[in-house]
């Protein structure tokens, strides 16, 4: 009997990340901003994250980094836990740089650091510097699971 290419085991072997796969972000007239961001691994297999909070430049992009890290724990049920510590939009070398420190609340690096060089989305930008940052502890968690 041939092994069935689309066996979970597989599909494991031919995705070892989650690739980012849809971002919203909305703000409200009265001044709220709602974030969620789709990640997948395998098709079908999709998880999101949301959060939410009262819309302003700095809250905008906590706000989009809170909605990646909670997607990425949900991936995890829950088995990877994360706290955003700061994020931090920067001018540096004539350019936008978005910035993130998280806290690494399970096995492995205690502090975890990412960033992206942004030329337009900022808030976008956010969601991509925490893939960045907790990309080697999430890699670490699919290939032991």
């Amino acid at each position: 009997m041939a092994p069935n290419p689309s066996s979970p085991q597989e599909l494991q072997q031919q995705r070892q990340r989650l690739r980012f796969s849809d971002f919203k972000f909305h703000r409200t007239p009265g001044g709220r901003c709602t974030a969620e961001v789709e990640l997948e691994w395998i098709e079908g297999i999709k998880v999101r994250g949301s959060a939410s909070g009262q819309s302003s430049p700095t809250v905008d992009l906590r706000v989009a980094a809170e909605a990646a890290l909670r997607a990425i724990e949900r991936f995890s049920d829950n088995v990877l836990q994360f706290d955003l510590a700061g994020v931090k939009s920067i001018r540096a070398f004539d350019a936008n740089v978005i910035i993130v420190s998280i806290t690494n609340r399970a096995e492995g690096p205690p502090k975890l650091l990412g960033s992206c060089l942004v030329e337009e989305d900022q808030v976008r930008g956010a969601v991509i510097a925490v893939l960045g940052a907790t990309n080697r502890v999430l890699g670490n968690f699919i290939a032991m699971r």
